[in-house]
């Protein structure tokens, strides 16, 4: 078995899909739209076949996660960028061009080498080796 997909809801789906294709090198899918419930998303598909489904549609609530308080279920999104050199260079470059990074590059207790950065809907992202 394999996870198919996760998905996300965001109140600007054009900004969340450029932020993944320019810093991950997701590619999006044709845009899915349903007129009658408001309903949109793309498929970012990843080269190693995994996939995120970013969705908007009126009336969906924010979530009271933040960078500073963690509430149940799923918190974060770890890609994988293949170096420490990367980790440490993508993550620069994301504090460069203003995103919040929350966790500097580091080694855990765990044996992963990772940063975490916020994307433009505060959703956590762990940047991995």
């Amino acid at each position: 078995m394999k996870i198919e997909h996760v998905a996300v809801w965001t109140p600007d789906l054009e900004r969340l899909r450029y932020f993944y294709e320019r810093y991950f090198a997701a590619s999006a899918g044709e845009k899915y739209m349903n007129v009658k419930k408001g309903f949109q998303s793309y498929f970012l598909n990843f080269d190693d076949g995994a996939r995120l489904e970013i969705m908007q549609m009126p009336g969906i609530q924010g979530s009271p996660n933040s960078a500073d308080v963690q509430c149940m279920g799923l918190i974060h999104l770890a890609i994988s960028v293949g170096s420490v050199e990367n980790v440490d260079l993508l993550t620069e470059r994301l504090r460069t061009d203003n995103y919040n990074v929350v966790g500097n590059p580091r080694w855990t207790g765990d044996g992963y080498y990772e940063s975490v950065v916020l994307d433009p809907d505060g959703n956590r992202i762990e940047i991995t080796i």
